[in-house]
C-alpha cells in the first residue's frame, strides 16, 4: 500500500519537469501573503531548489511534495514540511492548491490526511503545527477538521498593504507517539 496515495490525489517527490509549475506558483503575487514572500524567484533558483530536493529531510530540515490529481496525473499544488526538528519530533506544514478551480474539491483535505499519516508513521513525529492568518477561514477550517487546535494568536504579526493581520498557530499532537 502506498501511504502517499489517496482516492483523488497522490503526493510525490519533486521532479525536474516541475520547474515551470513551481516557478509559476512561487511568483504568483496573489498568494505571497500566505508564504511571507516579498520577491520573485528566478527559474535558476527554482532549479537549484529542485536539484537539492533529493536531500534527506534530516539534512535539509524540510521537504516539499507535489500534489498530483490522480485522474489527470497533473500537478495541482504542493505540501511542505518545514522547520523539521528531529530532537523534539516536530515540523511545520504548509499547503497550496494553486488554481482556484481546484480548490473546494477535497484535494487539500486528502493531501493533509496523507501527510499527517506519513509524518506520524514514517517520520515518527510527535507534533505538527501550522501558522494561519486569522482571516483565512478556509485554511482554519481545513486544519481544525483534522484535529489541529488553536494554541495562540500573534497580534498584528503580519503587514500586507499597510494593514496588520493576526496570525494563529495551530498544533496537532500525535497521542500515540
Amino acid at each position: 500500500m502506498n501511504i502517499l496515495k489517496g482516492k483523488q490525489i497522490q503526493l510525490r517527490a519533486i521532479e525536474p519537469n516541475d520547474t515551470d509549475h513551481i516557478h509559476k506558483w512561487e511568483n504568483d503575487t496573489d498568494i505571497w501573503n500566505l508564504s511571507n514572500t516579498l520577491t520573485p524567484f528566478s527559474r535558476f533558483v527554482i532549479k537549484q531548489f529542485i536539484d537539492n530536493a533529493h536531500l534527506d529531510i534530516f539534512q535539509s530540515k524540510q521537504v516539499r511534495l507535489m500534489i498530483d490529481e490522480i485522474n489527470s496525473n497533473k500537478p495541482i499544488g504542493t505540501i511542505d514540511l518545514f522547520d523539521y526538528d528531529p530532537l523534539h519530533k516536530r515540523a511545520g506544514i504548509g499547503i497550496l492548491i494553486a488554481d482556484k478551480e481546484n480548490r473546494s474539491k477535497g484535494y487539500a483535505s486528502e493531501a493533509l490526511d496523507l501527510l499527517i499519516n506519513y509524518c506520524f508513521t514514517m517520520l515518527q513525529l510527535h507534533q505538527l503545527y501550522c501558522n494561519i492568518t486569522t482571516d483565512n477561514t478556509e485554511s482554519i477550517n481545513l486544519f481544525t477538521k483534522k484535529g489541529f487546535q488553536l494554541i495562540g494568536i500573534k497580534k498584528d504579526w503580519l503587514i500586507f498593504d499597510k494593514e496588520t493581520k493576526d496570525e494563529a498557530m495551530y498544533q496537532l499532537i500525535n497521542s500515540k507517539n
